[in-house]
């Protein structure tokens, strides 16, 4: 029977924590009482995102891992790199960064007596399979060298769960957007630079058609799933989807976005990017039954709060020095 643990003082450990959905995790932790490392190379985090209160490591988890998971309960392995043009461009830099970066962190959390580690992977490693919607029994077809680095990454992790005695939970993550997604990145993801340019009065880039749907998720939501996936007991060795539920077109998306802004849209419609699917929708009954995941945010709910947050000039603006982003 799937049951949560009991919330206790201990030291939890993410990797990545000063990116989007990192730091997110970080203030979630703080705020239930736990003691919280990071580790960091600021390759697309950034310093301000992180509070006060936090142990930091600075460099790559692939380099770090023994010292960053020592004493830690749980692990949450967010760090990765995060774009699928990018892993088209350098698939063998993106193999580096993900698998085996999952790979470091599984060998050292064993070698530490880690209970449990908890990894990002993401709807990526559908691919275009053509069933909707997307199920975790679905059998896998990544279409880019980034979905099968985390495809690699849930196998490692399967692993580990069956054979050498380590809990882990994959979870895949479905588009999430919200406070804190850096728009200045040339792999950034959709919403944020549909927002900066929307806002800047600029021509919102389209890849394709603008038809293809997207399971735009909230990251107030993401968060509740990766908590839950920390502490429910009877979820190891197990993958779960983590969205929204629900399909929104591009095109959609830029309307409803022009209109929180108070712009009408301009758009430039460019060629498909290589590796970018047509469709993604979840199914999120499994981790609603296990995990007892319930996203609460509403789509325009959701993007009434990044809007409010990509409107504070501090917040989009240039780092003040290489470094200290």
């Amino acid at each position: 029977m799937i049951m949560n643990a009991p919330a206790e003082q201990e030291l939890h450990v993410v990797t990545g924590g000063a990116g989007f959905i990192g730091s997110h995790l970080v203030d979630a932790l703080l705020a239930r009482g736990h003691r919280v490392r990071v580790v960091d190379d600021f390759s697309t985090g950034h310093r301000r995102n992180l509070p006060d209160g936090v142990e930091l490591l600075c460099g790559s988890i692939n380099d770090l891992a023994d010292g960053a998971v020592h004493g830690a309960q749980v692990v949450y392995h967010l760090a990765a790199q995060v774009s699928v043009p990018r892993s088209v461009e350098d698939p063998l830099g993106s193999h580096h960064s993900t698998a085996a970066s999952t790979l470091a962190v599984l060998a050292a959390s064993e070698r530490a007596g880690v209970r449990r580690v908890v990894i990002a992977s993401s709807s990526a490693v559908y691919g275009d399979h053509p069933a909707l919607p997307k199920k975790e029994a679905h059998e896998p077809a990544p279409a880019s060298p980034y979905a099968v680095a985390k495809l690699c990454s849930e196998i490692y992790a399967r692993h580990w769960a069956d054979h050498r005695g380590l809990q882990t939970v994959c979870l895949r993550f479905f588009n999430v957007f919200g406070p804190r997604q850096d728009p200045r990145s040339p792999y950034a993801a959709a919403i944020p630079i549909f927002l900066s340019n929307l806002l800047a009065d600029r021509p919102v880039p389209i890849f394709g058609d603008g038809k293809q749907t997207r399971d735009f998720t909230y990251v107030d939501d993401v968060i509740q799933g990766i908590l839950s996936a920390g502490t429910t007991l009877g979820a190891s060795g197990r993958v779960y989807n983590i969205a929204a539920g629900r399909g929104t077109s591009v095109l959609e998306m830029v309307e409803t976005l022009a209109q929180l802004v108070g712009v009408r849209a301009q758009l430039e419609m460019l060629p498909p990017r290589a590796g970018d699917l047509k469709h993604s929708r979840a199914d999120i009954s499994a981790a609603a039954k296990d995990l007892k995941y319930a996203p609460h945010t509403g789509l325009k709910q959701g993007l009434v709060k990044t809007v409010e947050w990509f409107r504070e000039p501090a917040n989009t603006k240039p780092p003040a020095a290489r470094g200290l982003k």
